[in-house]
């Protein structure tokens, strides 16, 4: 190579490391205005992000329904079918919460402000039971009194007040404070799924571009597969913790259980997070169980629910999931500790989903790396 070629590529190596340095530099000094920067892009682009979301979700409903009716004899109903589908989707969807909004709702909020009005009680019964236990007992008198009195010092009223539960909502639905948000957020995503075949074929079409073609195939691989993944694992959990819910709230009422619907309603939602959820919405049912019905009720309930839960993770689970995702306990326990302290309850669902996807990539990667040391020893 030339010499002045060697000190030209020198010169320019220089350059860009400087160039680099400043950048990087300049990024670290702003950090706070491109950090406020971003969270103002992600607030205007989250109609569009929920939007895709809501497409994702119902694409595979939509793809049913489209598929019978274009079996339909009628050229004019088969040509729209798409359309159609997308329609029949989303009124499901509005219908079902709008029951839940009249039906379902209202009777676990009744039982919530109960509940919150009952707590005294139960506190001066809860201590007074403390007071009565033989100085022998193997319960510590002192921990449990403090534990009860940190208990009662909450006050439900407060965070249970219309005021208040109007603040959750807001900070829920934060992405649709206006109307204008909610109709872009559903015409968005009906459009998606309206166009989901352009769409594809369009990011097939710029990976090829991007891509050679092995890479190309790998990436398409490993989407398939991870989509397959969320999908499963997302839509299977969603109706899960339904079928729980409302098997969990009819046993307790058969069993008489004060607040069967809220209880019930609590150990579905929190079932959606693999193991660790199910353990903490029971032992919270069994707890206002002992309080509102007694040990032996309490009892009855841990058994019948521990029941329910294995007829789930062995049957009703497996039905609706398919196959399973192959993960160890321990492996899903620490994912949904470790993902959920920095994501909070959203993490907490998703880990297992993820985790399976770091799995699937480690194994592939452990196996190319095996078969290319036995190539070599060959």
């Amino acid at each position: 190579m030339p010499k002045e070629t060697r000190e030209w590529k020198k010169w320019i190596f220089w350059f860009t490391l400087v160039i680099a340095a400043i950048g990087i530099y300049k990024l670290l000094d702003n950090f706070g205005d491109i950090t406020e920067w971003i969270k103002n892009l992600v607030h205007i682009l989250m109609p569009f992000i929920i939007a895709v979301i809501l497409a994702y979700l119902f694409y595979i409903p939509c793809r049913k329904i489209e598929g019978l009716i274009r079996k339909s004899k009628l050229k004019f109903i088969s040509k729209r079918a798409r359309w159609i589908s997308i329609f029949i989707v989303y009124l499901a969807v509005v219908l079902l919460f709008v029951g839940i909004i009249k039906f379902v709702v209202p009777a676990i909020y009744d039982s919530i402000v109960e509940l919150a009005n009952a707590l005294p009680g139960y506190y001066n019964s809860a201590i007074e039971n403390l007071e009565n236990l033989p100085e022998d007992s193997v319960f510590n008198k002192i921990n449990l009194k403090s534990i009860i009195e940190g208990l009662n010092s909450i006050d439900l009223k407060e965070y249970l007040s219309i005021e208040a539960l109007t603040e959750y909502a807001k900070g829920i639905l934060g992405f649709a404070t206006t109307i204008f948000d909610i109709f872009v957020t559903i015409i968005v995503s009906m459009y998606i799924l309206a166009e989901r075949t352009e769409i594809v074929k369009f990011a097939k079409r710029l990976c090829g571009a991007m891509f050679n073609t092995n890479t190309y195939n790998l990436i398409g691989n490993y989407f398939r597969k991870s989509n397959e993944i969320f999908f499963r694992f997302i839509s299977s959990q969603l109706l899960d913790g339904i079928i729980v819910g409302i098997l969990t709230s009819i046993a307790m009422s058969i069993l008489g259980v004060k607040y069967a619907v809220l209880l019930g309603f609590m150990i579905g939602l929190f079932n959606l997070i693999p193991y660790l959820g199910a353990i903490v919405a029971v032992i919270i049912a069994i707890i206002i169980t002992l309080f509102t019905g007694g040990i032996g009720q309490a009892i009855w309930l841990a058994v019948i629910v521990t029941i329910l839960q294995q007829i789930d993770s062995n049957i009703i689970n497996p039905k609706i999931t398919g196959t399973s995702l192959k993960i160890s306990p321990i492996l899903i326990i620490f994912s949904v500790t470790v993902v959920g302290s920095y994501f909070g309850i959203i993490g907490m669902f998703l880990a297992v989903p993820i985790v399976a996807i770091i799995k699937l990539l480690i194994l592939d990667y452990i196996r190319l790396k095996e078969e290319l040391k036995e190539e070599n020893k060959v």
